[in-house]
This record gives structure tokens, C-alpha cells and sequence, in this order.
């Protein structure tokens, strides 16, 4: 049987990946940061050791882009020194990496999706700690598959999505940016996909894009994201061109699918995918 380790369980991909996997032949083993801490090599080599994984997924980071600007030194620790521990363990013990990176690794002035092959050049401390973790995957390994993917949502944990269902339920003005233009991704789709590589077994390693097709911005994403549970309320959002934040974000993040698609064919459009996750949400809470 296939076994695979999963760090970062309690995060929302993490948390999704556990309700997606638990059909599937292969085995899957969850850690979440109490139980492994991707900056501790020691706990993760004990971890290899006493296991005999054939993939890695690593789901584990450190996502607050606007705080990787005050805590620059954690960022960095998670996403960079901790992918590099777990790089090298994977090549102690002949692990496929499987290893989340992100759109912001991207500067956002194309105005083409970004290809694998465009060079990075991110504008912000949490783009450049993601790189810098890519890097060290690609220095320490051959057997891996980095995944670069973009505004992930999910029935799980804090997410614009659940954000903007929460505050429109309370009847609460809200003014959302029209200025960065990218694709929301469900990340019940990302870990369908990330299942499919595992399970075909042949997939050629490198660097893929993976996120939902089409694409939008954070204002029309709010107001489809109300539509679909509160459309009486899709007034109380309105655009907006100036909304200041900490860190700088790429205007332009959306990917480029061609090289997915050649291995993958259940891509979906960004809105459909947004309804299946709504479904999953309501399920949970009271909307």
C-alpha cells in the first residue's frame, strides 16, 4: 500500500485534503504542527524513520501575507528553512515531495497568465519566502511536483469566502478591491487534483500551476459569493480601486493551465467550483 505523509493537517487545504482522501487506497497520514513542526528536523527525521512514506505533501506554511511583513524571520523559518528540512529528509529516505507554493511568487505585471516557466519575481516578504522554499525543493531534489496555486478557499478555517458570508449576513457595508485580478481556487479541487497525481503514479515531476479556470476580482468575487447565499444583500458590497494593505500585492496573478491540463482534465470554472464549496459550508453553519 502507498503511503503518504501530509503536514499542515489542521490548516484548510490540510483539513480538506483528510475529508477528500479517506476513500482512497492509498494510506494517508496526517500531522498537524503540534505533532510536526516542519522548522524541527529532528521531529520530522524521527517521523521518516519509523515510517516508510512514498510521498510527502506539504501543506504546512505560513500564510498571512501581511504579516510575513512584520514577522518577516517566521515567514522565512516556515516557509523556507522548514521546506528545506523536509526537502532533504525526503531525499535521505526517497520521498516524493509534493510541496504548495503560491501566485505571489509572480511580480503581477503580465498581462498573459503566468506560465511554469516565467520567471518568478515576487513584490512582498511572503512571495519571497515561497520562492525561496521552491528553491530549496528544487536544489535538494528530483523526485518532486510543486504546485504553484492561487486564492485558496475551502469550508475549513478563516477564508475571504467565509469572511464575506459572515459579514453579509450581518447586513454590514463592505467595500472590496477591484484592483488585483486572479483566480479563486477551491481547494476541494486542489486536492482532487494533488489525489489524481498520487494515484496515476506516472505523472511527470516539476512545477505545475493548479487553480480554478477563469478569472476575476476580489469585489466580483465577493459579490458572486453573496449571490449565491444572500443575493438581496449583494448591494451592501460595493468596489473600490484604493484599499490599502501592509504587504504589496500582485495586480495580475492568474495562471497559466496549458501544462495542467495535459495531465489533468477536471478543471472547472471558478464559479461552479465556488457552489460546491457554498453547498459544503451550509451544511455546517447557519446562513
Amino acid at each position: 500500500m502507498t503511503k503518504v505523509a501530509v503536514f499542515g493537517a489542521n490548516g484548510q487545504l490540510g483539513q480538506t485534503l483528510q475529508n477528500q482522501a479517506h476513500n482512497q487506497i492509498e494510506s494517508y497520514e496526517f500531522f498537524n504542527k503540534e505533532e510536526a513542526d516542519i522548522t524541527n528536523r529532528d521531529q520530522i527525521h524521527k517521523i521518516f524513520s519509523n515510517n516508510s512514506f512514498k510521498y510527502c505533501i506539504n501543506c504546512a506554511a505560513y500564510t498571512n501575507v501581511d504579516g510575513a511583513e512584520q514577522n518577516k524571520d517566521i515567514a522565512f523559518k516556515i516557509n523556507s528553512e522548514g521546506v528545506n528540512n523536509l526537502s532533504e529528509i525526503c531525499k535521505k529516505h526517497n520521498v516524493i515531495l509534493i510541496h504548495i507554493s503560491t501566485d505571489y511568487v509572480f511580480e503581477g505585471k503580465a498581462t498573459l497568465p503566468y506560465k511554469t516557466t516565467d520567471k518568478p519575481n515576487p513584490i512582498n516578504q511572503y512571495g519571497k519566502s515561497k520562492l525561496d522554499g521552491e528553491c530549496h525543493v528544487q536544489k535538494q531534489l528530483e523526485k518532486y511536483y510543486i504546485i504553484r496555486t492561487s486564492w485558496l478557499y475551502s469550508p475549513y478555517g478563516k477564508n475571504f469566502v467565509k469572511t464575506i458570508l459572515s459579514k453579509v449576513k450581518e447586513d454590514i457595508d463592505l467595500k472590496i478591491t477591484t484592483e488585483e485580478e486572479g483566480t479563486p481556487t477551491s481547494c476541494i479541487d486542489l486536492s482532487n487534483f494533488i489525489i489524481s497525481i498520487i494515484e496515476k503514479g506516472d505523472v511527470p515531476y516539476g512545477i505545475y500551476n493548479f487553480s480554478a479556470k477563469g478569472s476575476t476580482n476580489w469585489y466580483l468575487f465577493a459579490v458572486e459569493v453573496a449571490r449565491n447565499v444572500f443575493p438581496n444583500n449583494v448591494s451592501k458590497i460595493s468596489p473600490t480601486s484604493s484599499y490599502k494593505t501592509l504587504a504589496n500585492r500582485p495586480k495580475y496573478s492568474v495562471l497559466n493551465l496549458e501544462k495542467t491540463e495535459l495531465i489533468y482534465q477536471n478543471l472547472k470554472d471558478w464559479k461552479e467550483s465556488l457552489k460546491t464549496v457554498i453547498q459544503e459550508i451550509k451544511k455546517d453553519a447557519v446562513l
